[in-house]
């Protein structure tokens, strides 16, 4: 308990003071890690055991790379995703392994470390790429699809790892049954899984009982897990598998919400627990080599990811700001590093400088990204000034940005089949698994979940949808679900099914953007009808429904407005 207190202490001071910083919290829990263990303060003594407890974050952070490497999706942008990204890693990993073995090191570890050096920190660049909006630019999306295909690398890297440690096969043979093993052992799973967990999983979810759900989560990650590491893989991707299963089920994005908690704080632990396994003594005489390993690390991916980018048809400070983004080590570095170092391939000298070499590139990113920032303000300076800024705007290719339905009842399909009719993408996320199951059926983009819980609206991306539409057909949930939602973004548009003149008042004070209330709807469709069949001219019932419509609207504050459903005479639902 009293570890458990330290470990904890640490995690509450380190990563929030990081996070300020502008480091991320990886850095913050690796120097806690540093600092309450054995080279600083020394409060931890039982690293092993702590590390043991700490894979399973791995096991959990594989799990929800899985989830998002959608084929639909790989499909969509495979140009990118193994056509630039693949490039980007195959020719990183050769530079750093020439570089190796010049340097004297003995194979496998110029592979092992030249691989493991290629990958970037999704975490890390991610986040900033959406604290910038920077996603939906050409830029982002490049450094989006090297990301995805250096999260899904890591699968046969790891099946990689304790091959090269074995006796006896030639380096190409291992890799070429590092690669088999993997899709072999993807395809027999996904055949055999895809048509078990959907039935368990809308059986389990119309029980509405959200704790059981929780533990089919948990049983499906590390049930499949464990039964790799049985059959002698890891069980890192046996959970990439199980995400795998699961990527195109309606249920995916609820059971990211349940499995998110465990996973960031088991990742976190692990990370604590790299911070823990620096030897800070035995490194004060190698910096000199580790500054050198970093400068290295950092020119080499720079290097090669630029005229990738650039292939990419990216121009300018576009294409540099991709490579600068992508420069330094990631987070999975570590994880195959420990892996390695467990495997006697990595000695602890080199071990040690792996680990501190990334962490560094880590803690080097933001002044990266400075640059990178520099770079791009500068060309668009000299675009608007040359008028191209307009053209190329113009023309660019971002996707349009998805609405997000809440509530898939009758009021919600109808919002979905006018969306669909204008052009205009959605998703929709809806609690009763029935429905959903139904839906689908139908070839409606719908998902379970609670759309009041901020978890599961941030794995549906609620910070990318154009706006927010609430269809929920009772009160309380509706409340939750705006009060979610304007928690998770000030920005997106709030537009929500209100019962009465009270409700819609609430609802602005929670933060909606506008309302519908269903009472006045239906008695101005009604009166409108009565008003026309008594024999009124249609013009004057027209005039006198919008003017009771703007009266009403101005006492709960709010306006109808120009291209709103309550601008004109047709009810929302």
């Amino acid at each position: 308990m009293l570890e458990l207190l330290v470990l904890l202490s640490a995690a509450v001071v380190a990563v929030p003071l990081f996070q300020r910083l502008g480091l991320g919290s990886v850095l913050g829990f690796l120097t806690a890690g540093v600092v309450v263990g054995p080279s600083v303060l020394g409060l931890i003594d039982d690293i092993e055991a702590i590390r043991h407890l700490a894979e399973l974050g791995i096991v959990f952070l594989l799990f929800l790379i899985g989830i998002e490497m959608k084929p639909a999706r790989l499909w969509r942008m495979r140009r990118q995703v193994f056509g630039f990204g693949l490039a980007q890693v195959v020719l990183t990993t050769l530079v750093l392994t020439v570089l190796g073995r010049l340097a004297g090191l003995p194979p496998p570890v110029p592979l092992l470390l030249g691989s493991a050096l290629a990958l970037s920190s999704t975490a890390f660049v991610l986040q900033l790429l959406a604290e910038r909006n920077e996603l939906a630019t050409h830029h982002g999306r490049l450094a989006f699809a090297v990301l995805l295909l250096q999260d899904l690398a890591v699968v046969p890297l790891l099946a990689l790892v304790p091959l090269l440690g074995g006796e006896g096969l030639e380096l190409e043979v291992k890799i070429g049954f590092a690669i088999l093993e993997a899709l072999v052992i993807f395809a027999g799973v996904l055949v055999a899984g895809r048509h078990l967990f959907g039935p368990l999983f809308r059986h389990v979810a119309a029980s509405r009982n959200s704790e059981v759900f929780t533990a089919l989560a948990l049983l499906l990650v590390l049930g499949i897990a464990e039964l790799m590491e049985v059959a002698g893989l890891s069980m890192a991707m046996g959970a990439f598998i199980a995400g795998l299963l699961i990527a195109e089920s309606e249920f995916r994005h609820q059971v990211v919400a349940d499995i998110q908690p465990f996973r960031g704080l088991l990742l976190g632990l692990f990370f604590m627990s790299v911070g823990m396994s620096v030897n800070l003594d035995g490194l004060v005489g190698d910096f000199a080599n580790v500054l050198l390993w970093l400068l290295v690390l950092v020119v080499v991916k720079v290097t090669v990811m630029w005229p990738v980018a650039l292939l990419a048809g990216l121009r300018g400070a576009p294409a540099q700001a991709v490579a600068l983004l992508l420069a330094q080590g990631g987070e999975f570095g570590f994880v195959l590093f420990g892996v390695a170092h467990h495997a006697g391939l990595l000695d602890e000298m080199l071990f040690q400088r792996a680990i501190l070499v990334v962490a560094l590139s880590m803690a080097l990113t933001p002044l990266l990204v400075y640059i990178a920032d520099r770079l791009l303000v500068a060309q668009r300076a000299r675009l608007a000034v040359s008028a191209l800024g307009v053209t190329a705007a113009a023309t660019g290719e971002e996707e349009p940005l998805p609405v997000l339905i809440a509530g898939f009842g009758r009021v919600g399909r109808r919002i979905a089949d006018l969306l669909v009719t204008a052009g205009i993408p959605y998703f929709a996320i809806e609690q009763d698994a029935e429905t959903v199951s139904h839906a689908r059926e139908e070839g409606y983009r719908v998902f379970f979940g609670d759309v009041s819980r901020p978890e599961v609206l941030r794995a549906a991306g609620i910070r990318g949808a154009r706006m927010a539409v609430i269809a929920v057909d009772r009160g309380e949930p509706t409340e939750q679900t705006v009060t979610a939602i304007r928690r998770e973004s000030s920005r997106v548009p709030i537009y929500v099914r209100a019962r009465d003149r009270a409700h819609c008042r609430r609802m602005l004070q929670l933060g909606a953007t506008h309302t519908v209330s269903e009472t006045l709807e239906t008695s101005l469709q009604l009166a409108g009808d009565a008003l026309t069949g008594s024999g009124l001219p249609r013009e004057r019932v027209d005039q006198l429904i919008d003017s009771f419509r703007r009266e009403y609207h101005t006492d709960t504050g709010d306006p109808p407005e120009p291209h709103s459903p309550a601008a004109s005479d047709k009810p929302l639902a």
